[in-house]
């Protein structure tokens, strides 16, 4: 599509759609009259960097989850650490977070176009779903208008679910966010896109192997592993690819963390895992209203936030 008629359809859409409202004063056509051009050029900011490195995909979806998960979708995970704060960027949960170039490019030209009107949450927002599109996943329309957040404390981040979470406790944990069994399953195929590095996982291949992964695999895993604790390993065999291929590797005991394939191994969440793998519109469906849901929690709107004018600091 010609980049004149695309920006034709994202300027319709958000002329027909700026009368819906959402969650916490949110709505779709947010920036129609201020910045009718917003979410073209963060579109075009992610197309452009996934041109270059299809692998950033996978990062951008991860940055919007490590971010609405600590404090809302309030862009606290894109605040630099000062003299008195380590901010929630610099945890070992976050340190191999990617993305933040094209986050920081979507900015500048936002802030050339209209200064001060579109706020790093909601690039952030957008940019993760643009990033599933265009992987091949579902499009996602979420609604806009979230401010900046200005708190940024590493402590937070002990809100982030581990990799050895079994799905008992992450159904409990997600729970506290609002999210049913089946939504933290269908967000969790967003790990259909990229890698884990050994150190995430080379406890289940330790003495004892997890009786949950195949023998095969495990055999895999070590030899990967014996690289390194930084070696990398796909969650599924298309790691650039959005589609369901990370829940039929579950079926066959081949969940890279154990976070994963605990969701197989649970009574209460292996027929979910189940219909996914069978059926990847379902699974497409089911994580485009996850995704809007995460999109909106706890989001700064009105005065309790603000439009930060660089992404890595308060104004």
């Amino acid at each position: 599509m010609g980049i004149a008629k695309l920006l034709g359809v994202f300027l319709v859409m958000e002329m027909t759609s700026g009368f819906r409202s959402g969650a916490d004063g949110l709505s779709m056509g947010y920036y129609s009259m201020s910045c009718p051009m917003a979410e073209f050029i963060v579109r075009n900011s992610v197309t452009r960097a996934l041109q270059a490195d299809p692998t950033l995909a996978a990062g951008l979806i991860r940055m919007h989850f490590h971010d609405c998960f600590i404090e809302g979708c309030d862009a606290s995970i894109l605040l630099d650490s000062t003299k008195g704060n380590t901010a929630e960027k610099d945890s070992p949960a976050n340190l191999s977070l990617r993305g933040y170039e094209v986050i920081d490019a979507a900015k500048e030209e936002l802030e050339k176009q209209c200064p001060g009107v579109v706020s790093c949450a909601d690039i952030v927002a957008m940019a993760s779903t643009y990033a599933v599109f265009e992987a091949g996943g579902p499009y996602i329309d979420i609604p806009k208008g979230r401010k900046d957040g200005s708190r940024s404390k590493i402590e937070d981040t002990r809100n982030l679910p581990p990799p050895t979470l079994n799905a008992s406790e992450l159904i409990k944990m997600f729970g506290q966010h609002g999210f049913t069994a089946q939504e933290m399953v269908a967000l969790s195929g967003a790990h259909t896109l990229g890698v884990a590095r050994c150190s995430s996982f080379k406890n289940r291949l330790s003495d004892a192997v997890d009786p949950n992964l195949d023998s095969g695999f495990a055999k895999q895993l070590t030899k990967t592993c014996s690289a390194g604790d930084n070696t990398e390993q796909p969650f599924d065999a298309t790691r650039n690819r959005f589609d369901n291929l990370y829940f039929n590797a579950l079926q066959r005991n081949t969940g890279l963390l154990a976070s994963d394939q605990t969701l197989f191994a649970f009574a209460r969440t292996r027929n979910i895992v189940n219909g996914y793998a069978f059926n990847q519109a379902m699974f497409f469906l089911d994580f485009q209203q996850a995704m809007v849901k995460m999109s909106t929690l706890d989001v700064k709107e009105g005065s309790k936030g603000e439009v930060r004018q660089n992404c890595h600091k308060i104004n």
